[in-house]
């Protein structure tokens, strides 16, 4: 499966109907990104049942600013619904396996138990 563009416009509608979703925060001018735009294509190859996707930071400014994109090329990956993963930096091919292989071991249960967790402590008033 090749890597798909997103968009302010489809980026809720793929992240939310999709379990697994990985996500290159990438700019044309950016050198690191040309460089591991093709360690991603084949990645998507490699994982045709996930969801590879590719935000432009030019052109989706707004995306950009959303998940606060500081440094490109960012890898990010989202699972079902809920953002695991986040680094920038070209990942070199072993270790964009090695994070693929990590984030499909998640247990998403446990993932959400932690967010609730960690919420609840961080609440103002304690109530969570």
């Amino acid at each position: 499966m090749s890597t798909m563009e997103l968009t302010k416009e489809n980026f809720d509608q793929v992240v939310g109907d999709n379990d697994f979703v990985l996500i290159d925060f990438w700019a044309e001018w950016c050198g690191p990104c040309r460089q591991f735009a093709p360690v991603y294509e084949k990645a998507s190859e490699r994982h045709p049942d996930l969801v590879f996707a590719k935000v432009d930071t030019e052109a989706q400014t707004e995306l950009a600013a959303a998940f606060q994109i500081q440094s490109i090329p960012t890898l990010m990956i989202v699972r079902d619904n809920v953002a695991i993963f986040a680094q920038p930096g070209a990942l070199p091919e072993a270790v964009l396996e090695d994070v693929i292989g990590q984030a499909r071991k998640l247990d998403m249960d446990e993932v959400r138990r932690s967010i609730k967790e960690a919420e609840a402590q961080g609440s103002p008033d304690g109530q969570g």
